[in-house]
């Protein structure tokens, strides 16, 4: 998706990845998708703060939900790493820059 995000949408992803729980749930997913349960056990973090996590990533486009009935009818919310890649080079930040809104550029 490099070229491809605006100045905001840039900005969200790199806010994303400045947080320590944000960049382990990432590199958690970067192995398989997991459900929220699961995830949360695994790096010992309460299933809220991780659902907020995950909502900050959700939002940056750097993962992606979806909803799963179990064998036993209960409801899962798995999760898995979206493609990406970006590359930061001045360039690029220049590029973004120009597409900002006048929200972000404050």
């Amino acid at each position: 998706m490099t070229s491809q995000r605006t100045g905001d949408q840039l900005l969200t992803m790199l806010s994303a990845l400045a947080n320590p729980h944000r960049l382990r749930i990432l590199a958690a997913l970067s192995e398989r998708q997991a459900y929220v349960s699961e995830l949360a056990r695994e790096l010992e973090m309460s299933r809220p703060l991780l659902h907020m996590h995950l909502k900050q990533l959700e939002r940056a486009g750097l993962v992606t939900g979806r909803h799963e009935v179990s064998a036993e009818g209960k409801a899962l919310r798995y999760f898995e790493v979206t493609a990406f890649a970006e590359e930061l080079t001045a360039e690029r930040i220049a590029e973004a820059v120009r597409t900002l809104t006048a929200q972000s550029k404050s």
